[in-house]
């Protein structure tokens, strides 16, 4: 008798939006669940990297690119119809869309620069979990999971990064309100904080940034592949079980203990 839980092809159909697909991060997770069998919606601003993708995991009618800008609400009840209308259901948020500082120290930016990150990181987040609990909520069967996209900097700043800090702390706390208002809807939420995965964004750690004692330093980074596999062991826990915070990040990086 073949062991349907080790054979991809046939599992239950399983469908993801993955937003911020269109690189990093994204693309990785997105192409780590499209792997595995899953079904997944790209989401992000530009629809040239979300074809790339879609293109690259040769998974035909399992992928489908939807431009997305979440932090327009109706952009992002345009997202799920989409998903819904194409698979039916949603089983899976990768709530993933990000963005880091604006250049400088943070008493010289303009009030348009912060809302800019505060619009992405975490109004755009809310908007997308929001819109996914009310898909999880009302199909058949019910439930689902939401896997936030914090960071280390949900738990511990950097110099100079007063907006991402406060918008991944913000993240933090809609993890944990959203992982307890889920329970009544059989929807599990967690969150993967990641350190140093080597992207476009952190490309600058390997040619030195500041650290607490005012130093410039080259610090370790890792295959963001890795935080792509991380993602899918939370997307493929059973919704009885979830991990509400889950740190990947390279191993010799400073973070823990005084650097």
């Amino acid at each position: 008798m073949t062991d349907k839980s080790s054979n991809p092809a046939a599992r239950a159909p399983r469908i993801a939006i993955v937003t911020g697909a269109g690189s990093g991060i994204g693309r990785a997770s997105a192409l780590a669940l499209l792997a595995d069998g899953w079904s997944v919606v790209l989401a992000g601003r530009r629809p040239e990297p979300l074809e790339a993708v879609a293109d690259e995991s040769g998974a035909g009618e399992r992928v489908f690119a939807v431009p997305t800008d979440v932090t327009q609400p109706e952009s992002v009840d345009a997202l799920f119809a989409a998903a819904l209308q194409r698979y039916g259901r949603v089983d899976l948020l990768f709530n993933n869309a990000g963005v880091s500082n604006p250049p400088g120290p943070f008493e010289d930016w303009t009030p348009e620069q912060w809302k800019g990150v505060v619009d992405i990181n975490l109004n755009g987040m809310f908007y997308c979990l929001q819109r996914a609990f009310r898909a999880m909520r009302d199909q058949s069967p019910r439930g689902g999971r939401i896997i936030n996209n914090g960071s280390i900097s949900a738990h511990t700043p950097r110099p100079n990064s007063m907006a991402y800090t406060a918008t991944k702390h913000a993240v933090a706390g809609l993890t944990k309100t959203a992982a307890l208002d889920g329970r009544k809807y059989d929807i599990a939420v967690g969150q993967v904080d990641v350190g140093n995965a080597l992207t476009e964004m952190a490309a600058k750690f390997q040619r030195g940034v500041p650290q607490a004692n005012g130093e410039i330093a080259i610090e370790p980074t890792m295959d963001v592949n890795v935080v792509g596999q991380s993602v899918l062991y939370m997307a493929n826990l059973p919704l009885e079980a979830n991990v509400l915070f889950h740190t990947v990040m390279a191993t010799k990086m400073p973070f823990v203990g005084r650097g």
